[in-house]
């Protein structure tokens, strides 16, 4: 007889899956991570690792999303042969409704971020489906289903080569890690698919970061085949590159390296490369027609007794009083705790102010003086005044940096690096960017104790808004002279490792 999966089955259990690494971490993830702070000697690394840590025990607690970016929902089915789904909707359909009920969820309604018909119109889906789905079928009687909510920040920094046979892949990947950036918030991990064909190779990446993190574990005990040994390798020298949590510089850039393989055509060499944030998200259950799953809660006492606050070197910055001058001593790493009132925009909102301004329209809020937020918050709950609120990568708006700075920004807040048109457009106009941490997005929105929609309201979560924060943390990434923290420091602490050989 085979075994019969239920519809309303795999529906409980995706949306539950879902909603459960909304605001828990995987464990193996929150461990390493603990390890990590302790041997971290880099002031500014550690710093946003306890961001990090903190602002996931928040989410645990309170139940809110690890990050504003709740992520494209990606499954992977290894369905077995003895299965039958009792539906009269596709396997795809049935999980979409799942994903469905987890995002609309009003006790935690998650952000939506699918758009439809990509290349043009790129219309908002409202509820964060459909999903991609890949299945494999497999010999039994019960089916295990892989759930991750990735984040576009660490996706848009996939990276594919078709290598020549002879090629040497630990050279390709420490010739891309530096081309990254910190857009995809180290300390993650690393997942890697050699082989196969094209979109073999991405799966397998993909796939492999549903693994366990147990570098640790590997290295203690040493490698037993040439895969384990390529991992070892990467992990040493991807963090002897000295990027570190944030790209500030630091001990640690991954925790950890998965890699899976399969065989080949004789003229190629596939590999891809997959990195997960510092948000990372994925969960792992099993259907054998007795009901759904349902995941069991981490003990707040596994995490890491890490309590984030203030370094006592900050300096507190009112924005209703912030001018020119101000900006112009602020130099490149110091840390800032932002009082009074910002703006908010991010692409959507970027595209549709250049489109006024060519056409000589009135903008819905002038930018004079006024500092921006690139972010995409999180609807809020209850009494929040704001959902889950942290940076969106800031490069993504480098080509509209000079248009605003013209119309009289000061500063800019985002996450990691900026590109070098956007850092010659700070240096001419004499502004700033500064870098909220990414992956601390339920503390950062502590900081929020005002918002209101000032502009494009049609854009949901892309609409500009005007925050009132209060000691909001950020460091100084580029100052005013064009100096970039996220340039500089790596190289400093790339060097240091080298010569005090800091990871052994």
């Amino acid at each position: 007889m085979p075994t019969i999966i239920k519809e309303a089955d795999v529906i409980e259990s995706v949306a539950d899956s879902l909603q459960f690494i909304s605001y828990y971490h995987p464990m193996d993830y929150i461990r390493a991570l603990g390890e990590a702070y302790k041997a971290e000697q880099s002031p500014a690394a550690k710093d946003a690792i306890a961001q990090i840590l903190t602002n996931s025990r928040m989410c645990a607690e309170g139940h809110r999303p690890i990050c504003q970016d709740t992520g494209i929902v990606t499954v992977i089915v290894k369905w077995g042969q003895d299965c039958v789904l009792e539906s009269d909707m596709s396997l795809q359909e049935v999980v979409d409704e799942g994903v469905r009920r987890a995002y609309l969820h009003p006790e935690n309604k998650l952000r939506a971020s699918i758009l439809a018909d990509p290349a043009f119109t790129r219309r908002n889906t409202k509820d964060n489906t459909p999903s991609v789905i890949h299945i494999d079928m497999v010999p039994g009687k019960s089916v295990r289903f892989d759930v991750a909510a990735k984040g576009g920040g660490s996706e848009n920094k996939s990276k594919f080569k078709m290598m020549n046979p002879s090629d040497n892949i630990v050279d390709w990947v420490l010739e891309m890690i530096p081309q990254m950036g910190a857009g995809w918030c180290p300390p993650g991990m690393l997942g890697i698919g050699i082989g196969g064909t094209a979109e073999k190779a991405m799966v397998m990446a993909k796939e492999s970061l549903m693994g366990s993190i147990d570098m640790a574990q590997l290295k203690q005990r040493g490698a037993k085949t040439d895969i384990e040994e390529l991992r070892i390798e990467l992990f040493d020298k991807v963090n002897a590159l000295g990027i570190g949590a944030q790209g500030l510089g630091g001990l640690s850039t991954i925790l950890d390296v998965k890699i899976m393989d399969y065989p080949t055509h004789a003229a190629s060499k596939p590999v891809a490369m997959i990195p997960n944030c510092a948000a990372t998200r994925h969960a792992h259950f099993d259907l054998d027609g007795s009901g759904p799953s349902y995941l069991e809660q981490p003990k707040l006492s596994e995490w890491p007794d890490v309590q984030w606050k203030p370094s006592s070197e900050a300096k507190r910055v009112y924005l209703d009083k912030l001018d020119d001058a101000e900006v112009k001593t602020w130099k490149h790493g110091d840390r800032i705790l932002l009082n009074g009132k910002m703006l908010t925009g991010r692409d959507a909102a970027h595209k549709r102010i250049k489109d006024m301004l060519d056409k000589g329209e009135e903008l819905p809020v002038q930018f004079k003086d006024r500092v921006i937020y690139y972010v995409g918050p999180v609807d809020p709950v209850g009494e929040e005044v704001v959902g889950p609120a942290g940076p969106t990568t800031a490069t993504r708006m480098d080509k509209f940096t000079d248009m605003m700075l013209d119309e009289g920004l000061l500063a800019m807040v985002g996450k990691a690096e900026r590109g070098p048109m956007a850092i010659e457009a700070i240096k001419k106009h004499g502004s700033a960017y500064l870098m909220a941490v990414g992956g601390s997005a339920y503390l950062v929105s502590r900081a929020i104790k005002g918002s209101k929609v000032v502009g494009f309201e049609d854009l949901g979560m892309e609409a500009i808004y005007e925050f009132e924060v209060e000691d909001m943390p950020v460091t100084v990434a580029v100052d005013s002279n064009g100096d970039s923290v996220h340039h500089l420091a790596p190289l400093v602490w790339q060097e240091k490792i080298k010569k005090e050989k800091l990871l052994g």
